[in-house]
């Protein structure tokens, strides 16, 4: 009784601050980091940190069209679930609540691609810092749409640097290196999370099915949302997603 008390108390605390979030969401509080990928593009990320300096931490990629902006009002309740943020802008990318995505004008102006397997020096360059700069113990990477492919790839290729994966609305969007994304999550070492709106899971159900660790997915009661936006508050059913986002990372918080 005493542990279903507590975890009641929990998501009161989120809801609480998903309202907020969803009236704040261009208060910005966290801080702003320039980073560079191998060919020389400075990518722009905010980082969302906890008093708790050996936190794990999550990456967050957002979808296409998008761009960092996609987590001001998510990054925030990860904190307060007991994680470091450190969301980026891919090169691949626009603009999204109010924020604009600087990597991609970045590479445009340095006359490099801006196609979907593009950005993977981004994500690539967001793991070096974490491990690098961050000095992060335990990295899960979070992607959106066509990053919730990407994270497939990174896992295969860094698997004894990522801890855990959380995929929203994956699939076959592209190919990398002349594979599908489901010959790389057939490689993936870690624990996976996925889920999508619920029209949505015939895209991802090979991806899925490929996975070779530990896997679980979620999909919503009624339509549900594509890509991370399922969890902004403005979002019906938005709760139902956080729960299952949290039952899946509550094994990676530190005690």
């Amino acid at each position: 009784m005493k542990r279903m008390k507590s975890r009641i108390m929990l998501f009161v605390g989120i809801f609480c601050l998903q309202g907020i979030m969803a009236q704040e969401s261009t208060n910005f509080k966290g801080k702003k980091l320039i980073l560079e990928a191998v060919d020389g593009v400075k990518i722009t990320a905010d980082f969302y940190e906890i008093e708790e300096k050996n936190a794990p931490i999550i990456l967050l990629f957002h979808q296409a069209n998008y761009s960092r902006g996609e987590y001001r009002s998510i990054a925030p309740t990860l904190n307060q679930m007991g994680f470091h943020c450190l969301a980026i802008d891919q090169r691949s990318g626009k603009t999204i609540n109010g924020v604009e995505n600087e990597t991609h004008k970045e590479a445009v102006k340095l006359k490099k691609g801006t196609l979907y397997p593009d950005a993977i020096p981004d994500l690539e360059a967001a793991l070096v810092y974490a491990k690098s700069e961050l000095s992060a113990e335990k990295i899960i990477i979070w992607g959106s749409s066509y990053s919730s492919s990407l994270v497939f790839y990174l896992a295969a290729k860094h698997p004894e640097d990522i801890a855990a994966i959380l995929s929203f609305s994956p699939g076959e969007y592209f190919t990398v290196e002349d594979k599908t994304v489901r010959l790389f999550s057939a490689k993936v070492k870690c624990p996976v999370f996925i889920t999508s709106a619920k029209k949505e899971k015939g895209s991802w159900q090979a991806i899925y099915d490929a996975i070779p660790s530990e896997k679980t997915f979620f999909l919503p009661e009624k339509n549900g949302f594509h890509g991370s936006k399922a969890l902004w508050p403005s979002r019906e059913g938005s709760e139902s997603y956080w729960m299952a986002v949290d039952e899946f990372l509550k094994q990676f918080r530190n005690n």
